[in-house]
């Protein structure tokens, strides 16, 4: 036997001596649990994702490399630390069962505890619609309200005894009355809050990290955490997904009009974006109205939040493929704009006819096209590639980013601040067709979300404008120009639903006068 057969023998065997030695899926979930970890510090540990461990633990799959080795190894060392709990060979009569049980959560493989009907816990006695793996109610984790001085169980008169012998309770003391169990929404509110706290985590662990590397240089830091964003922000990103309700295509087969023609050529998708200056204004020229640049905070982040497809788009001709609940890109022909002192909600396009716009711009134009507005006709629509979509499927990171910036901005935290502005700027910004970013190639999604950005901030010029103000420029995803009281119109600050003064080089008071176009 040659020595390559030899190697290809003991990888063989090696691998054999792994999978004998790696315990069932509910003693990796009870190992966890006795150790009072996350499923995100395993992760981290192991170099996986969290959805990836909540999978091992309910025997969806079963560790592979290359973490399967780390995994049992961590394992084996809780084993010896937390060992399995001994069954006594037979329990007295007199004694209830539950005494002796050893009751586990049951775990779905969507990561959450299993529920059901409510009914006393076995720990508490508290009402819990939780449920263990046999079936009986318990609270998960460290949930259990505080136990009273003797469970429920226990206090109840054995089978055996006679009736005389029971104390009833004194005529004064209460019946306990069950805590109010909570509704659906907010067991999936406290359960989502829990994940998103284990996931910002991430964020403060690695500006720790890279502090601690760079001996508490904050320049060289900031410059290692823009560096190493994007793969943050994919992992974010999956750990977001661990309770996740729809399943999506990071990588589908793209129709050809989603592809750039060339690298110098531009791409094909109209993301309506805006250049808009008020006709009856020079910006060129200062004169006696006053105007103020405003900077929208974090647009990016905010777009977040839109109708994305999540599958393969498949195509369709007229408006057979306009639909709530699908999403895509779509080839139109707008009508008319006719109000030249408003923005055109389909960006600063100079050329006629048909155009390839995203879904984001296709429900602006026909909301505005609407009798809530009425503001121009609808648009023909011609052809569209489309899937089933949903609005929250970005909701999970946006939430966590937005947390935790906001808690950079309240604690002055700049290298924080920036690291998360860098994590979804470059996540929007590589999820199309982009080298720095293998894991996702959903350039339908990149111009959805830019598209949405415009759109978002089309809709702060028209509050503008119906509350008065005139509306002097609009460029970009976040810059407003404006005249009169701003204030009354828009929240001053840097929160994501915030105003600010936009500071720039030209006008470094952001403020600014301009003169009337004489005709």
């Amino acid at each position: 036997m040659s020595d390559d057969q030899m190697d290809s023998v003991e990888a063989l065997l090696q691998e054999a001596r792994l999978t004998a030695r790696m315990p069932e899926p509910a003693e990796r979930l009870r190992l966890r649990q006795a150790a009072g970890l996350s499923r995100a510090q395993v992760a981290e540990a192991v170099g996986v994702g969290r959805q990836t461990v909540a999978n091992w633990e309910d025997g969806t799959t079963d560790p592979q490399p290359p973490g399967r080795f780390k995994y049992l190894r961590l394992l084996e060392g809780l084993a010896q630390i937390h060992p399995a709990p001994t069954e006594p060979s037979a329990a007295p009569s007199s004694a209830p069962a539950a005494e002796f049980a050893a009751p586990e959560t049951a775990w779905g493989p969507d990561g959450l505890a299993v529920q059901g009907e409510p009914a006393p816990c076995l720990r508490c006695g508290v009402a819990t619609p939780y449920k263990a793996i046999d079936g009986r109610s318990l609270h998960p984790g460290a949930m259990c309200q505080p136990p009273a001085a003797t469970p429920p169980q226990a206090a109840a008169t054995p089978a055996h005894a006679p009736a005389s012998t029971s104390t009833p309770a004194p005529a004064s003391a209460p019946s306990p009355v069950p805590a109010p169990v909570s509704s659906r929404p907010q067991r999936r509110a406290k359960s989502a809050a829990r994940a998103q706290a284990e996931t910002a985590g991430l964020i403060g662990q690695a500006v720790h990290e890279e502090l601690e590397r760079a001996e508490g240089d904050a320049d060289a830091a900031l410059k290692a955490l823009i560096k190493r964003a994007i793969p943050d922000v994919m992992r974010l990103f999956e750990e977001t997904r661990a309770t996740a309700r729809y399943t999506y295509t990071a990588y589908p087969a793209l129709p050809d009009i989603l592809k750039k023609p060339s690298k110098k050529e531009p791409d094909q998708i109209w993301e309506a974006r805006p250049n808009f200056h008020h006709p009856d204004y020079s910006l060129k020229s200062s004169g006696s109205t006053a105007v103020t640049a405003l900077d929208v905070n974090a647009a990016y982040l905010s777009a977040l939040k839109t109708w994305l497809p999540i599958g393969k788009l498949e195509h369709s001709t007229d408006a057979d493929g306009v639909d709530p609940k699908r999403s895509g890109v779509h080839l139109i022909t707008p009508s008319p704009w006719t109000h030249p002192h408003l923005p055109d909600p389909l960006g600063d396009r100079d050329q006629p006819g048909p155009v390839w716009v995203t879904n984001a711009t296709l429900r602006l134009l026909l909301r505005l096209s609407g009798p809530k507005y009425g503001l121009l006709d609808p648009p023909d629509i011609h052809e569209s590639w489309t899937s089933g979509a949903t609005e929250n499927f970005l909701d999970a990171l946006r939430k966590t980013l937005t947390a935790a910036r906001e808690t950079a901005i309240t604690e002055d935290d700049t290298i924080t601040f920036e690291y998360i502005k860098a994590m979804y700027s470059k996540f929007i910004s590589t999820m199309g067709e982009s080298i720095h970013n293998r894991e996702m190639v959903r350039p339908d999604w990149m111009h959805i979300i830019h598209s949405q950005a415009y759109a978002n901030l089309w809709g702060k010029a028209y509050k503008a404008h119906q509350a008065g103000l005139d509306v002097i420029a609009m460029m970009g995803t976040d810059e407003l120009h404006v005249t009169g009281d701003w204030r009354q119109v828009f929240p001053e600050g840097r929160g994501v639903a915030q105003m600010k003064i936009k500071h720039s080089d030209a006008k470094a008071s952001g403020e600014y006068t301009v003169g009337k176009v004489t005709r």
